[in-house]
C-alpha cells in the first residue's frame, strides 16, 4: 500500500505509516490531546528516540575545531542526546536535517563569520530554505585576539540561523568568574583557558538540554528544574 503520511523530515521522526489508526496514534502520542509535547516515541517500538545535536564548524587554524570538540563534549553530558561532529566542508545539507540543534561555529573573519562558512547556507543549505525552519541553534567563535570581533561573528552566525528559521539562544550561565556565553562561546585563539573551556561545554550542554526539552519534551532538563547545576553570578 502507498503510504498516507510522511513525517520523515519533521521533528517528529516519524517514519511512512501504513494504517490511519497508526497515524492518529503517532500525532497524539507525539503533542497529547492538550497540545502539549509528549516525549517522541517509535509508535513501532514505543521506545524513546534521542535528540541529535550537530556541531558544524569551520577551522582554518584548529583553534576552532577545538572549540568544536568541547562544544560536542558538553552536548554529551546530557543523557539521550547523539551527538555529531562535521567540519564544514565534509558537510551536506542531509547533516541540517538530521540534527534537532545546532551549533555553528566559525573562525573570526573581519568581524564576521568566514566565507567558507557562509558559502555552505549561501549555496549548499540554497534550495533548504523554509525546510528546516524549528531547530534549536546557537553559535562560537574563536578570533586572533580579545577584541577581534568573536562576539560580532557570533551574532553573523545567529543572524544566518534566524534567516533560515532556526530557533536561537543565549546562555544566562557562566563559564568563570568573568566569562560568559550570552551571545554564543568565544575564544582568543586556541581555547587553552580554563573558563574558556568549560564555557565552550556550557554552551554545548544548553543546547541539548534545550533540544530534549523541546524536540524530546523532556521536562526535567529544562535549565530552571536543575538549580544545582547552574552556574549564575553571585
Amino acid at each position: 500500500p502507498i503510504p498516507l503520511v510522511d513525517f520523515s523530515l519533521t521533528n517528529c521522526l516519524i517514519q511512512p505509516t501504513y494504517s490511519p489508526s497508526l497515524v492518529i496514534h503517532s500525532v497524539f502520542s507525539r503533542f497529547g490531546h492538550t497540545g502539549e509535547i509528549a516525549p517522541r516515541t517509535d509508535p513501532r517500538t514505543e521506545e524513546h528516540t534521542m535528540g541529535k545535536v550537530l556541531v558544524l564548524y569551520h577551522s582554518a587554524s584548529g583553534n576552532t575545531g577545538k572549540m568544536a570538540e568541547l562544544v560536542a563534549a558538553g552536548a554529551s553530558e546530557i543523557p539521550g542526546i547523539e551527538v555529531r561532529t562535521r567540519e564544514v566542508d565534509a558537510a551536506t545539507p542531509e547533516d541540517v536535517y538530521w540534527c534537532d540543534g545546532l551549533a555553528v561555529g566559525s573562525p573570526t573573519n573581519m568581524g564576521i563569520l568566514s566565507w567558507k562558512m557562509k558559502r555552505f547556507w549561501d549555496e549548499a543549505m540554497f534550495h533548504h530554505w523554509g525546510k528546516v525552519d524549528g531547530k534549536i541553534a546557537c553559535a562560537f567563535s574563536s578570533a586572533g585576539g580579545w577584541g577581534g570581533g568573536a562576539e560580532m561573528a557570533c551574532q553573523s552566525l545567529l543572524t544566518v540561523l534566524i534567516n533560515f528559521g532556526f530557533l536561537v539562544f543565549g546562555v544566562t550561565d557562566y563559564g568563570g568568574a568573568i566569562t560568559t556565553a550570552h551571545y554564543g562561546a568565544i575564544a582568543a585563539r586556541e581555547p587553552r583557558d580554563a573558563e574558556i573551556r568549560t564555557t565552550c561545554r556550557l554552551l554545548g550542554r544548553r543546547l541539548a538540554e534545550w533540544v530534549a526539552v523541546v524536540a524530546d519534551g523532556r521536562k526535567d532538563q529544562h535549565p530552571l528544574a536543575k538549580p544545582e547545576s547552574r552556574t549564575l553570578p553571585g
